[in-house]
Formats: C-alpha cells, structure tokens, sequence
C-alpha cells in the first residue's frame, strides 16, 4: 500500500495506465490452467528443442547466436543475448538457461488472457511460461512487468545453486547499488480464489465476486476457487522492483490477486521494492521461506480477505531512518466487516524494523480495518512502537457469522521497542491485552540477534510454540524466529547479499551470476 512519505515517483513518458484501486480500511488507494511444463532435467539444455540453432551454452561472457523460439532477439547486452518476450503469451513458453542469454520483458507481459472467476470467460487462453533455473528476467522501465492471468501459471522453480532471478537493466548493466529501487515493475499473480472487495453487487467469495488488481488496467482477479493454482515460484530473487504508476497506486516486488492454496511459493527473496516486498489482495496463498529486504514501503501487506499461511520469515528495513514503512500491515477491506473477513497465520519470523522518521506514524506491525491475525515464535526490533491496531473491529470478540476468529493472537513472540510495546492512540488496553492474552510473550524483550537477523542467546533461551497444531502446513519448531542459530544456513546461496543483510551468499544483489 502507498506509503504516505512518498510524495510520488518518476512517470514515465507515454505512460497510458489508469489509476484503478481499490482501498483498505484508513488508507490510501490499495486495491487491486495451462498444461504445465516439466522443466528439464540438465539446466544447461545442451538439446532444448525449442532453441535447435544453439544447442550448447557458449562460455560465460560470450553471447548466444540466437534467441528460443516465442522470444525477438532484442541484440546483445552485457555480453549476453538479450532475448525479449513481449504481449500475451498464449500457449506454453520455456525460458531455456543459458550462460549467453538474459531474458527481457518489454511493457506488460501477459501469460495467458484471463479466463474469468468461472473459468469460462469468452476469449481466454490457457498458458504457461516456465522459467528454468538460473535464468535472468530483467525489465527496463515501471512499465515493464510480468502478469500471470487467471487460469494461467508460471513454474519458475529454481534450486538453491541457480536462483531464478528477475531484475532491472540497470542490475545488467552494473549501475545498480544498494538505495536502487522502483527500476521496473515486479510480478503479478492472479488467481481465482474468494476475495472479500467486489467491484459489483454481488456476495464477497462468490464466483463473481472479482477486483482490478493495483498498478494495472483491465487485469482482474477473483472467484471461488480457493485451492486454484497459479503455479510455482521457488528459489527466486526479485530486485529493484515497485514502480509507482500515480500516487496510491504501485506495483509491489510481488503482488497477488485471488491466488489459491494450489499456488506453491517458496524460498523467495524480494530486494529494494519502492513500494511494498510483497502485497496478497485476497485469496489463499501460502509462502514459506520469505526475505524481503529493504522495501521502502511495507515489507508484507495483506488485504481484502487473504487468508494464508506464512513460516520462516525474514524482513530487515535498509538503515538511515526514513527508509521502509512498516514490516506488517494488515487489512480487511474499506468496509470493516466484509467478508471474507482477512485472516493469517505467521510462525518463525524475525523482523527488524528501522524507521525512525515519527512524522511517518510508521510502527513495525499495524493491524487495522477489523483483520483477523495470528503471529507466532517471532522476534521483532524497532526504534518505534511494535505494536498498533487501529479500529474496534480489530480487538472484537470472536463471531461466526463475521467471519471473526477475535482479536488478533499472539504466541511466544518477543519484542524490542524502543518507542514502546503498543501505540497509544486510544486502544492500548485493548492492544496489550490481546498480546499478554498469549503464552511466553513479552513486551520488553532484549534481543541478542547475531548478523542481523540469527538467534542469540536471549532468543534461544523463549519457549516455543507448537505451530503445526494450527496447521499442518507449520513444521513444529522448538526454536521462535526465522533462524534458529548459526548452523541454521536455510537462507543461504539462493539469496543475494546487500548493505541491508549479508546472508553468506557470496552473491552481491548489485551483480549477475556470470554462469
């Protein structure tokens, strides 16, 4: 959602978008099945068929004589083919890896056309781009983004040793540095499971109940489905993403919209968004292993009925005081008790949140507009207050028919405050009773974190909650934050490394892989 220090950002020159969002409760405008394939088993694809003419890797510099078929050769950059997709992709495309190619989205890049809540809209298509591991996607301009549509998927399923990695031109061309931000557009996700903000007059999680989704045009989202799937993206960087189109409406690193519990994220590093790391618009995804580093607005925002699952989760602001808003925000929609009513569970999470800019009203976690919350074995720092829930809705008792599971739920977390526990605005009764409400919290928690973001001896030392007992989706932990020590290393090698976070990747954010 729209930071309210950011005043607005460049626009680009024949910028022809239009401003459609839909709005969180207290907020600034926010809105808003192909066959897959199996990709091959050699990633250096010394046979793809979809590339014949250039059937083995040159030698890391030198670049490829061709580009795959479904990509325009758009000549060379960085001593790599720079092979560009562009329009709809409107049947099955692989992205094939080579060590002389980089892929390049020109504009909006549709996989597939949007085949409605139902699945039967006049004039979709199915389609599915798969991304091999170590490819790199770069994008030149804010208006160079990737949208998946409804009905279609990506399967971008890279490993630990060759992260699949989306960028900007300026990270090809090495003039990229730790404050670059906003260079391009990001992914977006669409699906078709329930969201609570209609753009008609029909019941919220119905098959009709759809939404634009933020920084776009004619690019909805939506319906009943709610284990829908809209593929896979695993050990994948996404850098230097954001772009705002107008003030209030951005594209974050990555959006989704009505996404379905089918849809399998993991291991997925967000670096450097202008705007939020990550926002999910209703649906139910499920993310484990997340980073996001250095979001300049919120690092994970929820809205409009999202109701997931999130574990072993990391979120560190850039240094210097007025960079990040805050780590959690959290929503329902603009009417306090729409429904779906939003609902997620976090467990394993370290946050260090750095904003100290007071004029901004930024805390490390804010929960508003009557959203329903579970935070669980996490570790949280800031110069600010922890802790702020806006609107009665927020702290209200548990009734089915709202869709409300109570105030919101907290289980070994630990916090570090240096501007207090809870945000006094009215509600710290109400604040600080749903956190002690808890087991083996504590609001004035001295935090021991190793390298940022590992476990010290005072995390060590917190009892922690079974998680696996909300969800079988938790693996039960017997340690709270992200990293339960030094020999914790599950962050490491498909990460890339910044002035905000070393993760011992020996991977600069500000460079490529050159094989």
């Amino acid at each position: 959602m729209a930071s309210i220090k950011r005043i607005s950002s460049i626009l680009l020159a024949g910028c022809a978008l239009s401003t459609l969002a839909a709005c969180g409760a207290d907020d600034v405008a926010s809105p808003g099945d192909g066959s897959i394939i199996v990709p091959p088993t050699n990633p250096t694809n010394p046979t793809n068929p979809t590339n014949p003419t250039n059937p083995t890797n040159p030698t890391p510099g030198t670049p490829d004589a061709s580009c795959p078929q479904g990509t325009t050769d758009a000549g060379v950059i960085s001593n790599r083919r720079n092979c560009e997709l562009s329009g709809v992709i409107s049947a099955s495309l692989q992205l094939p890896y080579s060590a002389g190619t980089l892929y390049s989205l020109k504009g909006r890049v549709d996989v597939g056309v949007d085949m409605g809540g139902d699945g039967l809209a006049a004039g979709g298509k199915q389609a599915t781009l798969t991304v091999d591991p170590g490819v790199v996607v770069f994008a030149s301009s804010g208006n160079d983004f990737l949208v998946v549509n409804r009905g279609s998927k990506i399967n971008a399923e890279g490993t630990a040793a060759k992260p699949i990695i989306f960028t900007a031109r300026a990270n090809v061309v090495g003039t990229a540095t730790d404050d670059s931000q906003g260079l391009w557009g990001g992914i977006v996700l669409l699906g078709r499971a329930p969201i609570s903000d209609c753009n008609t007059a029909v019941a919220g999680g119905s098959v009709g109940c759809q939404q634009q989704i933020e920084g776009t045009t004619n690019a909805m989202y939506g319906g009943a489905t709610p284990a829908d799937s809209s593929g896979t993206l695993r050990y994948v960087q996404i850098r230097y993403s954001g772009f705002e189109i107008a003030p209030g409406n951005e594209l974050q690193g990555l959006t989704t919209g009505g996404v379905g519990s089918g849809t399998k994220l993991e291991y997925i590093q967000v670096h450097n968004s202008s705007d939020d790391g990550v926002e999910f618009f209703g649906g139910r995804n499920n993310v484990k292993y997340l980073i996001v580093t250095g979001a300049d607005d919120d690092s994970i925002d929820t809205d409009l009925g999202y109701k997931g699952y999130m574990q072993f989760v990391i979120a560190v602001q850039r240094a210097g005081g007025n960079s990040g808003d805050a780590i959690i925000e959290a929503d329902t929609s603009g009417n306090n008790d729409a429904l779906p009513r939003q609902n997620t569970k976090m467990a394993n999470f370290t946050f260090v949140h750095r904003q100290t800019a007071a004029s901004t009203g930024s805390n490390a976690v804010l929960m508003r507009g009557g959203t329903d919350y579970t935070l669980m074995n996490g570790v949280i720092t800031t110069p600010r207050f922890c802790l702020d829930m806006d609107d009665a809705q927020t702290t209200q008792a548990a009734n089915g028919a709202l869709d409300e599971q109570g105030p919101p739920v907290f289980q070994s977390v630990v916090m570090q405050c240096g501007g207090g526990a809870f945000r006094t605005d009215g509600n710290e009764a109400d604040v600080a009773a749903a956190f002690n409400a808890g087991t083996n919290n504590n609001s004035a928690f001295t935090a021991s974190l190793v390298n940022v973001f590992v476990n010290g001896a005072a995390e060590t030392g917190v009892t922690a909650f079974d998680a696996s007992t909300i969800n079988a989706f938790f693996t039960r932990t017997t340690y709270i934050g992200a990293v339960k020590d030094a020999n914790d290393t599950w962050y490491r090698g498909w990460t890339c490394d910044s002035a905000t976070a070393n993760f011992g990747s020996s991977a600069a954010c500000t460079a490529l892989p050159t094989a």
